[in-house]
């Protein structure tokens, strides 16, 4: 408790351990927009696909007929323009900054946009990477969205706090593979959302297992699923194991994001589509 604290909550901004309601640190959308549903794409750990499945699923809505939207939110590590071949900067316009769009209408906002060399490192400290998120919501000009994904930075620091909280997030996709540590880092993920009050929707097992060209045998490179286990453990409703495929690095790779075809990709984006809406009874 601050030393001048008055004991009136209701005209202090701090977050003490004295406050006795929730503090709103909801952003206020670009008065210009309108964005139907927020998901967020998490893992407690690097490396393991988020900006893939991600990407899949803005893919796969937008094969629903949907007006997509992403938010790159994994602001020291950006990849989803290269992924839809987008270069260069964008503009402001009156309504706001404006995103890039695919080919396919995807609208799409990441810092690599607005900086002069996207190959820079970004040297930022955490609260300053996080007020760069938000203001990728209220400053840019969506336009009218059916759903927006974010893609978030690993771990359960100041950026996917700030996601969270600011941003009004229907529901989380959580990322994994197979490896028992990844499987306790994911918990820790899974937990934060718990904690604030956030649905998970979806468990995704990246690189779960890959298929002999030649013999057709299905392998396991990092041991067995553990998907069907933690689903259940945190009462998730919708899973997917996508396997090691190099035809969708290379499609990443060359910019061509929308001709993805990832197996079991559409059904999984409806089943968390009808998870998010259960949510909203």
């Amino acid at each position: 408790m601050a030393e001048d604290c008055t004991h009136d909550c209701s005209t202090c901004a701090k977050n003490c351990g004295e406050r006795k309601e929730e503090f709103d640190f909801s952003a206020k959308l670009n008065a210009a927009s309108k964005v139907g549903r927020v998901i967020a794409v998490a893992s407690g750990k690097g490396g393991v696909g988020k900006s893939f499945v991600t990407t899949m699923l803005a893919v796969a809505a937008m094969r629903e007929g949907l007006k997509v939207g992403i938010l790159d939110a994994d602001i020291t590590g950006p990849s989803i323009p290269k992924a839809f071949g987008l270069d260069g900067g964008t503009f402001q316009s009156p309504d706001g900054i404006e995103p890039r769009v695919s080919n396919g209408g995807i609208r799409v906002m990441s810092l690599n946009m607005l900086v002069a060399d996207p190959s820079d490192p970004v040297v930022w400290r955490g609260p300053v990477i996080a007020g760069a998120v938000k203001q990728f919501w209220t400053d840019v000009h969506w336009g009218e969205l059916d759903v927006m994904f974010v893609d978030m930075p690993p771990g359960t620091g100041d950026v996917p706090l700030t996601v969270f909280q600011s941003l009004p997030v229907d529901g989380v996709v959580v990322v994994s593979s197979p490896q028992e540590l990844v499987e306790m880092i994911v918990s820790k993920a899974v937990k934060m959302a718990g904690m604030l009050k956030k649905p998970v929707l979806g468990l995704v097992e990246n690189m779960s297992h890959v298929k002999c060209p030649d013999c057709g045998k299905v392998l396991e490179l990092f041991g067995p699923s553990r998907i069907d286990a933690m689903a259940e453990r945190f009462a998730i409703p919708a899973t997917l194991r996508l396997p090691v495929d190099p035809s969708f690095a290379a499609s990443i790779d060359a910019g061509a994001a929308e001709l993805l075809d990832v197996p079991g990709a559409a059904d999984f984006f409806r089943r968390i589509s009808s998870a998010a809406k259960e949510g909203d009874r």
